[in-house]
């Protein structure tokens, strides 16, 4: 049987995208769990801190570019 990857790295792949009046780089991403790990940035470029985002709650573009079927 083969062996399911627990997460994806998705940092050399330097995608970013806002929500609201912050930014996100993506992480990693959890296939499993349907989340994403991200970096959180204020409208000033301040780093917030990481974070867990439902895969469900990001932008359509992002989710073809992590997730391509």
């Amino acid at each position: 049987m083969a062996k399911k990857k627990k997460s994806v790295e998705l940092s050399d792949k330097k995608i970013t995208f806002s929500i609201d009046k912050r930014s996100f780089k993506a992480i990693r991403y959890y296939p499993t769990a349907m989340t994403l790990d991200v970096m959180a940035y204020d409208e000033n470029g301040e780093k917030i801190g990481m974070q867990n985002l439902a895969f469900a709650h990001i932008p359509r573009e992002v989710k073809k570019m992590v997730k391509p079927n």
